[in-house]
């Protein structure tokens, strides 16, 4: 144990080793989400989540060191929110046609996923930062942090709350729209797009590629008008 330790210190000191133990959390995440053959509720990223959690407790290492190693990751978020530029374009024919429901959908999905969770929260006794850190929870991270700092809340617990909603959304949009019986790819994609940003994006595409491509043009939308409306609102209400 003593030699086991000594090779732990020497290995923790490396930002690389949590770079690497980050993405094979991921690995064994999407191989149990494979092996159980897509089942919605074998989450990768809620695997990953829970691997990376352990070893962190059971290692005794602080947040601070692992993200000096996996910030690399943190990084990527910049370029894979700006490439949701893409799906946008290649759809533009689509968007065109559909403009006017997208654009409702758009509007009252964003204003229910703030309103509804901020106002959970106040009747549930939240106030201030805690409260703050609430309102972007349904949009991509990068965007939710950046949010959350110009309102006065905690980025740190926004993130949080940002991994549980999308991890939720994913694990239920299936069944749940089924349950709905909602056929149209296009609607489906659009939801969870606003609902659940890239945890929800990426099951849509595990689900059907025109529901991701949908999943993607939501998700950047809201970005895009969660930035707009939060602050507004913030002031309005609080």
């Amino acid at each position: 144990m003593t030699d086991f330790a000594e090779i732990w210190s020497y290995l923790a000191a490396d930002p690389l080793l949590w770079l690497t133990l980050t993405l094979g959390a991921y690995v064994i995440g999407d191989a149990a989400f494979r092996a159980s053959g897509r089942k919605p509720w074998v989450n990768p990223v809620l695997i990953a989540v829970t691997l990376l959690a352990a070893a962190l407790l059971l290692s005794g290492t602080p947040y601070p060191v692992y993200f000096e190693g996996a910030k690399f990751v943190h990084f990527m978020l910049g370029p894979a929110t700006v490439a949701l530029a893409a799906p946008l374009h290649a759809n533009l024919p689509n968007i065109r046609r559909a403009v006017l429901p997208m654009g409702c959908a758009l509007l009252a999905g964003s204003l229910t996923a703030v309103l509804s969770v901020t106002g959970i929260g106040w009747a549930l006794g939240l106030r201030g930062e805690l409260l703050l850190s609430l309102a972007p929870r349904s949009t991509t991270a990068p965007v939710a942090l950046g949010i959350s700092e110009a309102i006065g809340g905690s980025p740190t617990l926004t993130a949080v709350m940002v991994i549980v909603t999308g991890i939720i959304g994913a694990i239920v949009v299936t069944p749940l729209l089924n349950a709905l019986g909602l056929r149209d790819w296009r609607a489906r994609g659009f939801a969870i797009g606003i609902a659940a940003h890239g945890i929800g994006t990426a099951r849509a595409f595990q689900v059907n590629e025109t529901a991701g491509a949908f999943a993607g043009i939501g998700m950047g939308l809201n970005a895009l008008l969660t930035a707009l409306l939060v602050p507004g609102l913030v002031a309005l209400l609080f």
